[in-house]
């Protein structure tokens, strides 16, 4: 069951779903623009739903079905499909990048699934499969000395690489409440509160923090782990000033409406899409770094993968099949490596191209 293939990150999935053989059931508010995309696709099934009603999701969906959404804000609009896969049991796919519900997920609804035996994989794209991928292995490899772990998300390309919505999100997450991993344990602390550079491409290149998966998925994959951050590089020399932003003395709310309102006029006129043209040229690189309690590098692991929105659409793809045909292990709030195992995860995300350099 698909929430969002009208949308243009649905979409690819979409395609992306069929074209490995799936047939997913499009789900939606609008029939016309469903069916229009069913009959594109090869004459899928749809199915009249609203991802915001609890019941029209629930009326859907059993123990069995694997649904996957991309409809988002998350915070405001995904509630009532996890609600619904909750109390049915099955198995839940999203694409969010957002640490607010990545967090209400882990902590909140993750003890509910597990009593209900419900499968909940939030991120399953772009956003943070790729990045925790990267951590573990490098985390592996390192060992038990291992007691920090970074993670750095790159992207270079020339021209429109994301769509409005993307640039919208990215905005809005400066506003957010995030948090980090230190001294064992999830801690409250804003969006871009860290700066480092990272060696990209034998360029340093400088990230911000971020709230991800990495700070759930990493310690559990590694109990001995200190620290785990997850940092953004996309800003490129701008991430100085969001860093600086993030110790204005405003609270983060007040200087996302303040940015919002600033970016609103500018990102309002940029297209729905991004340009299929730079997507093409584009490349994504992902960094783990392992560490040991004295800050000595250990091991560094380096991914490489196509554009973000091939990446999103291809794992999810992915994720959906493999948990319809083999199923996931655990119950509760999943991470990739939990719910897969790291060799499976290596092997699935080569299928969306992502692999070392």
């Amino acid at each position: 069951m698909l929430f969002g293939a009208t949308g243009y990150t649905g979409g690819r999935a979409a395609e992306s779903m069929v074209g490995r053989g799936l047939a997913p059931v499009l789900a939606g508010r609008d029939p016309d623009r469903l069916g229009a995309l069913a009959g594109r696709l090869g004459g899928l099934e749809t199915a009249a739903a609203d991802v915001t009603d609890v019941a029209s999701v629930r009326a859907l969906v059993g123990p069995d079905d694997v649904l996957v959404t991309t409809v988002g804000p998350f915070s405001r609009l995904g509630g009532a499909a996890l609600a619904a896969v909750l109390d049915a049991g099955a198995t839940y796919l999203d694409s969010t990048g957002e640490a607010p519900f990545l967090r209400e997920v882990f902590t909140l609804q993750g003890p509910a699934a597990e009593r209900a035996g419900a499968r909940l994989l939030p991120a399953f794209g772009n956003d943070y499969v790729p990045g925790v991928l990267a951590g573990a292995l490098a985390l592996r490899e390192a060992g038990e000395a291992a007691a920090r772990v970074d993670v750095g998300y790159f992207v270079r390309g020339r021209g429109r690489l994301f769509s409005r919505g993307t640039l919208d999100s990215v905005v809005g997450m400066l506003g957010l409440p995030a948090y980090g991993f230190r001294d064992g344990a999830l801690r409250d602390e804003p969006t871009a509160a860290r700066l480092r550079t990272f060696l990209v491409d034998g360029k340093p290149r400088p990230a911000v923090t971020i709230g991800g998966l990495e700070q759930f998925a990493l310690p559990r994959f590694a109990p001995g782990l200190r620290t785990a951050d997850a940092y953004l590089g996309w800003f490129g020399p701008a991430s100085h000033a969001v860093h600086a932003g993030s110790r204005l003395p405003a609270p983060p709310a007040v200087v996302g409406k303040v940015l919002g309102s600033v970016s609103a006029p500018v990102i309002s006129r940029i297209p729905r899409d991004p340009s299929p043209e730079a997507l093409a040229g584009a490349v994504s690189t992902f960094v783990g770094e392992a560490f040991d309690a004295g800050g000595t590098l250990l091991h560094r692991t380096v991914l490489t993968a196509p554009e973000p929105y091939a990446i999103t659409a291809d794992l999810l793809a992915w994720g959906a099949g493999r948990a319809l045909e083999h199923g996931v292990t655990g119950t509760g709030a999943l991470d990739p490596v939990s719910a897969f195992g790291l060799d499976v995860l290596v092997e699935g995300a080569a299928t969306a191209g992502i692999g070392p350099r």
